[in-house]
């Protein structure tokens, strides 16, 4: 009972409404946890849906901290709920932190987790922080106990942007994310009440291809640590961005590599790929050709754009310059790449790339067209 009384009475941040917070929002819900603060500052998509399972496709386009609070209070209407519908930042996380007795990072990139976790040390507040790609996970909880480390006592410098995979790009399945999503959920709980031994210090490792959890030890709080230690170097929060070298969303960048008469907007295809004769050529990766592609296209991965492969496949249609070529990818980014490497051979051919890729086909043309 005490223990219950205890949750009732806290108040726990979830940072992220993402695969990781919504299992773990909803099982604190109905836990009974008194008070839960939503932070997120983007919108509810369908390709989303499979592992964010607070949200439905009759909210696309809402905000993720109020789809989320819709489902929450319809499974627990007495708890309440705050939405912070915004980007984590330097000039807010300490005004906000402060209010929540637990803080739950369920970001999706690295400037959020260093950002969290610096805020979360000088307010003195618990973080459990959990992570999935693929078909594996991680959850430890950080600045918890005497000897709890923070997380930049373990990672004191940031890994290089290029060797730093999101789901989008790498994928995900969605019962992984649920799997430690909940278990952030129940580290939190334990805290709040007091109950069993807490994941500090260790790091909890699933495997969810032979369904294999290990528990590793972890190093002990840093003498050194620039955040944690007993004469810290960094006293207030920082540029989290230009410290990591990449943006605080899992989001792509929108790349502009090619003038405006190297592209094809997906409406200007649309009119004219029964009208005229051309080349489409998709360079995403054969297994994501597999997933989805337009009509008649022709899959030859970026790589062997670069390294030529593609010129005796194509030879005959690119010298005879009877084809326009038209260049595809999932987001608009790597066809440019392939155009301006091509227009090195072809310089005279006409070779463009469709404009914002496969995600702008079914966003304006075709939204049974599926995106992942």
């Amino acid at each position: 009972m005490s223990g219950q009384l205890k949750l009732i009475n806290s108040a726990v941040l979830v940072v992220g409404m993402g695969g990781l917070g919504c299992p773990a929002a909803q099982y604190l819900a109905a836990a009974g946890c008194g008070h839960l603060g939503l932070m997120d500052y983007d919108t509810v998509e369908r390709n989303n849906l499979h592992r964010q399972t607070l949200h439905a496709e009759s909210r696309c386009g809402m905000s993720k901290t109020e789809s989320a609070r819709i489902a929450l209070l319809d499974l627990n209407p007495r708890c309440v709920i705050t939405c912070h519908s915004r980007l984590l930042n330097s000039s807010n996380a300490l005004h906000i932190i402060e209010k929540y007795n637990v803080v739950l990072d369920c970001s999706d990139n690295v400037a959020t987790r260093y950002l969290l976790n610096d805020a979360c040390v000088m307010l003195k507040k618990p973080l459990v922080s959990g992570s999935a790609l693929k078909m594996d996970g991680q959850l430890t909880v950080y600045n918890h106990g005497e000897h709890g480390p923070c997380y930049r006592c373990i990672y004191p410098v940031p890994p290089p942007p290029e060797a730093v995979t999101n789901c989008g790009d790498g994928g995900i399945l969605g019962a992984i994310t649920g799997t430690i999503g909940a278990m952030q959920a129940l580290e939190a709980i334990k805290i709040i009440a007091g109950l069993g031994d807490i994941l500090a210090g260790r790091l909890l490792i699933f495997d969810g291809r032979y369904c294999h959890f290990r528990n590793v030890k972890i190093r002990s709080k840093r003498p050194n640590c620039h955040v944690c230690s007993n004469q810290p170097l960094i006293t207030a929060l920082i540029d989290y961005e230009l410290f990591c070298g990449a943006p605080a969303n899992d989001k792509d960048i929108s790349q502009k590599l090619l003038t405006a008469d190297q592209r094809v907007s997906v409406i200007e295809y649309q009119k004219l790929r029964n009208s005229q004769e051309h080349l489409l050529i998709d360079v995403r990766s054969a297994a994501e050709f597999e997933i989805c592609q337009l009509p008649n296209a022709i899959n030859i991965p970026l790589a062997q754009i670069l390294n030529d492969n593609y010129v005796n496949q194509l030879s005959s249609q690119l010298e005879s310059r009877k084809f326009a070529v038209l260049i595809v990818c999932r987001r608009g980014n790597d066809s440019q790449i392939a155009v301006q490497h091509m227009k090195t051979r072809y310089p005279d051919h006409s070779i463009r790339d469709l404009e914002g890729g496969l995600y702008a086909w079914t966003n304006h043309i075709d939204q049974t067209f599926p995106i992942y």
